[in-house]
């Protein structure tokens, strides 16, 4: 029987005065992770957490899943206790060190997190088959675990906490040890996900990742919050207009800034073209080594989003399951 879900008026995530101090063995306070921190994520949104080593995201991520207590405050994940069994089934997560048992294959590692899910059958071997394809491991889904790099390790971790088709997604730092392809296709994962209306806790240190898909952001920094809101509010530079046209016809640009100056005596107008950035610039030179069938003998491009995570890939019951492998 499926979890009775929280209403959809109420945050997925909410929490007031979080506080997490650790103490030594006799009791005694060794150092305040978290401070009253208040944390509210609303159900669909893409929410960003930020904040150098030691300020406390970890500590955070593990009290959202319930490994940890905290010593003061309180904290609802879905509308009940982070350590509700019911909460932790629509509850996916990506850990920053992704640890599998080494002499297992991707195929057998997703069919035994699978099995611990209690997916049936049929709905077990085409999720797996579209997750393997998503995450460009297809091809490799026969290799032991144990061969992996740690970028193709992320994937299989990727895959894994995608299994259950997850409600709350929590995802550590997961784009680091990412080629730039795995890197673009973990963004549209996550902006595909949110779309569809799932909740997204991502900690990155990539700050351009972070930017490139969160709608809502918070800086911690000494375990207490030192900013939040949303991302384009807080970008946002106050005082200055940016217009964006394709090129004008010649004189156009000069009668504008003569415009401009004479506006605005002392202020020179700034006029340049704009840049792709480096991520797009490799992607369309790794795209054209495709066009040439050039192949690699790591990890491949993904397919494109798994059609049970886009909510058009459920198998019916009686469907036969597919041939993912010998």
């Amino acid at each position: 029987m499926n979890p009775t879900p929280c209403p959809a008026a109420s945050p997925a995530i909410a929490g007031t005065g979080i506080t997490k101090v650790f103490r030594d063995f006799w009791g005694r306070p060794r150092a305040a992770a978290l401070n009253d921190v208040v944390l509210t994520v609303p159900v669909g949104s893409i929410f960003g957490l930020l904040g150098p080593n030691g300020a406390g995201k970890s500590t955070l991520m593990k009290l959202l899943l319930g490994h940890l207590h905290p010593t003061a405050g309180t904290l609802l994940v879905l509308g009940r206790s982070p350590r509700d069994v019911a909460v932790k089934a629509r509850i996916g997560y990506l850990p920053e060190r992704t640890s599998f048992y080494a002499n297992l294959t991707a195929l057998e590692t997703l069919r035994f997190f699978a099995r611990l899910l209690g997916l049936p059958p049929n709905v077990r071997e085409e999720r797996i088959g579209q997750l393997l394809a998503m995450v460009g491991l297809q091809d490799a889904r026969h290799r032991l675990v144990g061969e992996y790099s740690h970028g193709m390790r992320k994937r299989l971790g990727l895959a894994q906490a995608l299994l259950n088709d997850p409600d709350l997604l929590l995802l550590d730092e997961p784009t680091a040890g990412m080629d730039p392809i795995g890197c673009r296709e973990i963004k549209d994962l996550i902006l595909t996900l949110g779309r569809r209306g799932k909740t997204i806790l991502l900690s990155s240190h990539l700050l351009a990742d972070i930017e490139d898909v969160c709608d809502t952001v918070m800086v911690l920094y000494g375990g207490r919050v030192q900013a939040v809101g949303p991302l384009g509010e807080l970008l946002a530079k106050r005082g200055e207009v940016m217009i964006r046209v394709a090129t004008p016809p010649p004189g156009t640009l000069e009668k504008v800034t003569a415009l401009l100056r004479a506006g605005h005596p002392g202020a020179e107008p700034e006029v340049t073209s704009p840049l792709c950035t480096l991520e797009e610039y490799f992607l369309t030179v790794v795209a054209a080594a495709q066009r040439r069938q050039e192949t690699t003998s790591g990890a491949g491009v993904g397919s494109g989003i798994a059609a049970f995570l886009r909510g058009d890939g459920a198998l019916p019951p009686s469907s036969p399951p597919p041939a993912v492998g010998p």
